[in-house]
């Protein structure tokens, strides 16, 4: 299924679709967040997905383009008929502070309600680091939450869910 938005974005156009991480940017831009998580958090407490998870039915993977510019990544990861996870967020650098999460987290959101999820979850940092993201995920109505699916507790992860309403 093909499930793209495109945004005016001042002078320049902000795309984005369902991609694979076959693309060689791609694949960089997932590594480097890996890599940042592996700076902030210790290795049992990294839950970003691997590559080969992506080729997994039960995951959509959306990338944004500002452009031909590769901006940022996303995914969600299907728990239940019901229940969602939001997976591998990120906004590259030159790109930060310029809507490019926003928009990937409503779009998420909208594409959930689409597939008739009750319940949107995610897993993030608990380090300062991550207070962007919390902040986002919380302006969008996550409230924290218990560790959901195969979580424990944890010193370095805060748990979100969003109930969605259709």
């Amino acid at each position: 299924m093909t499930y793209r938005t495109i945004f005016g974005y001042g002078p320049t156009t902000m795309r984005i679709e369902v991609d694979s991480p076959d693309n060689v940017k791609l694949r960089q831009m997932l590594q480097a967040h890996h890599e940042d998580m592996l700076k902030n958090s210790p290795q049992e407490s990294v839950h970003a997905l691997d590559m080969t998870s992506f080729k997994d039915e039960d995951i959509t993977f959306w990338t944004v383009w500002i452009d031909d510019e590769l901006a940022g990544c996303g995914a969600l990861k299907r728990l239940s008929e019901v229940h969602a996870e939001i997976k591998s967020m990120r906004t590259d650098e030159p790109f930060l502070r310029r809507g490019v999460a926003g928009k990937l987290l409503a779009h998420i959101l909208d594409f959930a309600k689409s597939q008739s999820y009750q319940k949107v979850s995610l897993e993030t940092g608990s380090m300062d680091v991550f207070n962007p993201a919390r902040r986002l995920y919380m302006s969008f109505g996550f409230e924290e939450c218990l560790p959901f699916s195969d979580y424990n507790l944890d010193p370095y992860s805060v748990f979100f869910s969003k109930t969605i309403s259709n």
